[in-house]
């Protein structure tokens, strides 16, 4: 009889446990951000190595964006490799807020290696189609050089974007 008793006060407990949302879970995330409310930038820096992406919230309501841009050059395979690593994830934007994540597209403009592509993609989620920016949108004259390219995850302001690519 005893055992019953604790057992029943147990699944009931454990019951309870599992109907209150535990912090960090994906119930507490606010919705992912429709893409008709992102507007996407992006610009070279002073660096010529480097462009600065933009993502803005121009919604009325925090939303979120994969943490990660999505970075494709031109026609090739594959996209830029996230600084630091690491998997997807949630980032929210606040209401009318931006937030911006450095790419370096080349170390070295020298290497026998480097490519020449017309134009770059940059969408907040992989799931989004974003938008194709050209070379010359850019200010990188008629072609952007690329050559195992980095992005970092979207941060709050241009110099925390820098400062993890370790430009600052």
């Amino acid at each position: 009889m005893r055992i019953r008793t604790v057992l029943a006060l147990s699944t009931a407990a454990t019951a309870l446990l599992l109907a209150v949302p535990q912090s960090g879970s994906a119930a507490a995330q606010p919705a992912k951000c429709e893409q008709k409310a992102l507007v996407l930038r992006a610009e070279r820096s002073a660096d010529p190595r480097v462009l600065h992406l933009g993502v803005t919230n121009r919604s009325l309501r925090t939303c979120t964006v994969d943490r990660i841009p999505t970075v494709i050059f031109g026609d090739l395979d594959g996209a830029a490799l996230p600084t630091p690593a690491g998997a997807s994830g949630p980032y929210r934007i606040g209401a009318g807020r931006t937030a911006y994540a450095a790419l370096r597209t080349i170390s070295d403009p020298a290497d026998p290696e480097v490519r020449r592509v017309d134009s770059i993609t940059v969408s907040a989620d992989p799931s989004c189609y974003g938008r194709s920016f050209t070379a010359a949108e850019l200010g990188a004259g008629d072609a952007v050089l690329v050559w195992e390219p980095v992005t970092t995850w979207w941060k709050p302001s241009v110099a925390a974007a820098d400062k993890a690519l370790g430009l600052s």
